[in-house]
């Protein structure tokens, strides 16, 4: 970092902006580590695990607009006061009370949504202190409170674990309470704000094609983010037969990469420009995604390719709202509820998809199908039949959590054969 920048600005303000945005975003996340074990508990489905993690998102996004709203009508130091005692009352009630249905972890899934808004409160406290050249760098270290989804990951569900889930939410007061008090202490407002917004104003900004190409960014970006971010401790327990502390140690890693990229991303964006560095990181990060849809083996290989998606999606969130300071500085506040509500969308959508498509293939029939074998016809399901066939075959199988493994130990009249004409042999 240049000198200038850090004489343009105030540096406890993007301090105490930083540390809010992390806290923040370690409560909204919470649920996200610890749905395996929640799930067990609560005796959720797939699709009701999902849906769990993905109403923080969801009331984050709308939260943002109101939070946006209030940041500019007052100021972004009351409006992240606010947002965060909020948060700590339900944090408070959630412990103390507990959480004992699928609608008590929807609702307080609402709550933890303020903690999602703080985005709309951190990213203006800190932008409006600094010049135009300088805003990558300053939203960018802003911004990178997302990395508190990594203390989420790290250690709630080791917690859950050692004490029991319920009590994480009062572990997760402390710090809480301590960020709160920094706040209120080290954060000042800029003495040069935009004047308050109307309604109106977020009309018109709607009506502006600009903005809507910046959400868009943004809800691939950070929805991208967030919803693999949420979904990924599932992912890792279900696809490859890990642990909830394992995997969150494995989900840690992704959002630790992601969250690292984003202040370099903003950085990279000053240096060659917001919209050639987008084009690079959407790049990347899809051929790392489309590379994991082949169904790896090996858990560390889908790791790998889900860090560097992660880095990728990380950085392109600091090139977005490189961007958009430079087209929108005046309407700042009001592009950063709109935006940061299109991103919390794009994670929800994310989120709750990939959890309504895993219940759904769960659901389809099993269809019977008829396998004609010398001496004995008879009907074999789906899975009988992979068996019976891999037998014959001479692959032989043997079941466990994270699908099948295959070992050879073929008789060599059919080792000879191909595969079409055993198939044909026998399902006729």
């Amino acid at each position: 970092m240049s000198p200038s920048f850090w004489k343009a600005g105030h540096a406890p303000t993007l301090f105490a902006a930083f540390l809010y945005f992390d806290l923040s975003f370690m409560v909204w996340y919470v649920l996200g580590p610890m749905a395996v074990q929640i799930a067990t508990d609560l005796q959720l489905t797939t699709q009701q695990r999902s849906m769990m993690v993905a109403t923080p998102i969801l009331a984050g996004a709308v939260l943002r607009l109101i939070l946006g709203f209030v940041a500019d009508r007052l100021s972004p130091k009351t409006a992240g006061i606010i947002g965060q005692v909020v948060v700590i009352l339900a944090l408070l009630i959630a412990w103390q009370f507990g959480v004992h249905s699928y609608e008590q972890s929807l609702l307080l899934g609402l709550f933890l949504g303020f903690a999602g808004a703080s985005f709309a409160v951190a990213l203006p406290l800190a932008s409006q202190w600094y010049p135009p050249q300088h805003q990558g760098k300053a939203l960018g270290i802003a911004g990178a409170g997302n990395s508190g989804t990594v203390f989420a990951a790290l250690f709630a569900p080791a917690l859950a674990k050692a004490f029991g889930w319920t009590n994480v939410f009062g572990f997760a007061l402390i710090p809480l309470v301590l960020t709160l008090a920094v706040f209120v202490l080290c954060a000042r407002n800029a003495p040069e704000r935009p004047a308050p917004k109307k309604l109106a104003d977020y009309a018109r900004a709607l009506g502006d094609r600009d903005s809507w190409w910046f959400m868009f960014f943004y809800s691939v970006t950070f929805g991208g983010f967030l919803g693999l971010a949420s979904t990924l401790p599932g992912y890792f327990h279900d696809q490859y037969g890990l642990d909830p502390v394992t995997a969150g140690y494995y989900t840690a890693a992704c959002v630790f990469g992601g969250s690292l990229m984003r202040p370099l991303g903003g950085a990279l964006a000053d240096r060659i420009g917001g919209i050639r560095a987008l084009l690079g990181m959407y790049t990347v990060a899809a051929i790392c995604i489309a590379a994991v849809g082949f169904h790896l083996p090996s858990a560390m290989a889908a790791l790998a390719l889900f860090v560097v998606a992660m880095l990728s999606l990380g950085a392109g969130n600091g090139s977005v709202f490189q961007l958009v300071p430079q087209r929108f500085r005046k309407e700042i506040g009001v592009m950063t509820g709109l935006i940061g509500m299109a991103g919390g969308i794009g994670g929800f959508a994310l989120t709750a998809g990939l959890g309504a498509v895993k219940q759904a293939h769960r659901r389809l029939p099993a269809r019977p199908l008829a396998v004609r074998r010398p001496g004995y016809p008879r009907l074999v399901r789906p899975a009988e039949r992979q068996a019976s066939l891999a037998h014959h075959l001479g692959l032989g199988c043997r079941y466990r959590s994270a699908g099948l493994k295959w070992h050879r130990a073929a008789p060599d009249s059919l080792r000879n054969h191909q595969a079409g004409a055993v198939i044909r042999h026998f399902i006729g």
